[in-house]
Parts: structure tokens; C-alpha cells; sequence
């Protein structure tokens, strides 16, 4: 839920398009949203949308061809690359779809990883990596590898990695696209009480009705437009309060 009124990423009259031959593709056409502190918001479309082009315009790693992204009070699209890269490592984290772990490093070592970029100690990285794995339920997974860990649990430890650094906003791009249904909702119930514990504010970007449905706020994206901006909180409130039994389909009232 929305701690504040103040706006952490601002989208504003943002455009892209991309020149195919003689004929152009408006990838986003004119998008305008506010997304506040606290809040999980998922961005839903189907392949083609501009779903994952909005994702790469909030992330700083594409340029718009107009319009402003504003994030902490900082323009993303004014910034040169290197600042670019500087902003990403100070204040976004990141959950891909691939895991993208490190195979010759533990758990435990690939949370602590984007530590080093910082320069933290060696002994304050593990210290911080190993409080994450215990808040994503893998305590007994620190000296594992990826090899030796399932698909969902891998998907954990990137959900820590994310956060170790303590982002201000966190990205995640299909984070459940490799799982089986069951380990997805376990991944997005993890991602629900990060944002709530934590006071994260995440944004996923996924083709799935049901699995937005998880989120506070829910953007329909269509044809590089915003269609629709649906409050879920109301929704999730009554499936809260009807647990363990999950409450009504969210996805059933979505528009494709």
C-alpha cells in the first residue's frame, strides 16, 4: 500500500519508436502513470504490448524518443550511460526471469555479490546476504549451489540478491516465467511480503492475468497504451482475510 503521496517513478507523455524499414512502430505511445513508495505494481500484456520496452525505459536501459521518466526525483532520460550505471547499482534491483546466478558461487556468495560493487567489507557482505536468505526462507540453502537447488528456490535467491543492496525501486521482467504454476505463487506471495515487510516498491512486468492479480495496482498495457490502471488492494484484502482458502479468481474480472 502507498506509504506516501509523493510519487517514487513518474511516466510522463513517454513515446518510443522504432523506424522498420520505411514504416514506423510506436512501441509506447504517449504513457502517463505515477507509481508511489510501498507499492507492488504489475504491468500485464500480451507479447507485442510494450510491456517490456516500458520496463526498459523505467530501468534507464532504453532512451525514450520522447517523453520523461522520473525516478527519486532524478530525469533517466537525461543521464549519460555511465550515470545510468551509476544509478542502477546505487538504487534498482533486479529479478530476471533466468535466475541469472552465478553457478561456481553459493547462495550465499551470490547474494553478496552486488555488495562488492559498493565496496562493502567482506564480513558486512556475508552478514547482509545471510539475513536475506533467512528472510526468503532459505536458511538452510547458504552454502548450496544453483545445481543443487530447485527452480523456485533459485528464484528466491534472486529475490534476495535484489534486495541486498536495498533498492529503492525493485524491477522484476516475468519473474516466474521458468517455474510450474504452484512455485510461481509461492514466488509471488514471497514478493507480496517483501514489498509489505520491507517497504519495497516493486514493478513486474508479466502476460499473466492471474499473476498481476498478486500486485496493489494492476497496468493494462495494449498497443504501447495504458488501457486501464485497476486497484487491487480491496481484492487482496478479501482474499487475506479468507485465507488459507484462496478468494475469488482476481483474473476473472481483468480485461485482456
Amino acid at each position: 500500500m502507498a506509504e506516501t503521496k509523493t510519487p517514487v517513478i513518474q511516466v510522463k507523455d513517454l513515446y518510443k519508436v522504432y523506424r522498420v524499414g520505411d514504416t514506423k512502430v510506436r512501441a509506447l505511445n504517449g504513457v502517463e502513470f505515477n507509481i508511489y513508495k510501498g507499492e507492488f505494481c504489475s504491468i500485464v500484456g500480451t507479447s507485442g504490448s510494450g510491456k517490456s520496452t516500458l520496463l526498459n525505459m523505467l530501468a534507464g536501459l532504453e532512451k525514450p524518443t520522447k517523453g520523461q521518466v522520473i525516478i527519486g526525483g532524478e530525469h533517466m532520460e537525461s543521464k549519460t550511460e555511465n550515470q545510468l550505471v551509476k544509478f542502477r547499482r546505487e538504487h534498482i534491483g533486479f529479478i530476471f526471469q533466468s535466475f541469472n546466478l552465478m553457478a561456481t558461487m553459493t547462495a550465499l556468495e551470490n547474494v553478496a555479490l552486488p555488495l562488492t560493487f559498493q565496496g562493502v567489507s567482506k564480513e558486512q557482505r556475508l552478514k547482509k546476504a545471510g539475513e536475506l536468505l533467512d528472510l526468503v526462507g532459505l536458511k538452510k540453502y547458504k552454502k548450496h549451489r544453483p545445481t543443487q537447488m530447485s527452480g523456485g528456490q533459485q528464484q528466491r535467491v534472486g529475490v534476495a540478491r535484489a534486495l541486498v543492496v536495498h533498492p529503492e525501486i525493485i524491477f522484476a521482467d516475468e519473474p516466474t516465467g521458468n517455474l510450474d504454476s504452484n512455485t510461481s505463487e509461492e514466488v509471488m506471495r514471497l514478493m507480496q511480503k517483501v514489498v509489505e515487510e520491507q517497504h519495497q516498491t516493486l514493478v513486474m512486468v508479466t502476460h499473466d492475468n492471474h499473476l498481476a492479480s498478486f500486485a496493489d495496482r494492476i497496468f493494462h498495457i495494449k498497443d504501447g497504451k495504458i488501457v486501464q490502471i485497476e486497484d487491487n488492494r480491496a481484492n487482496r484484502s478479501g482474499e487475506k482475510a479468507a485465507m488459507p482458502q484462496q478468494g475469488p479468481g482476481t483474473e476473472d474480472r481483468v480485461d485482456a
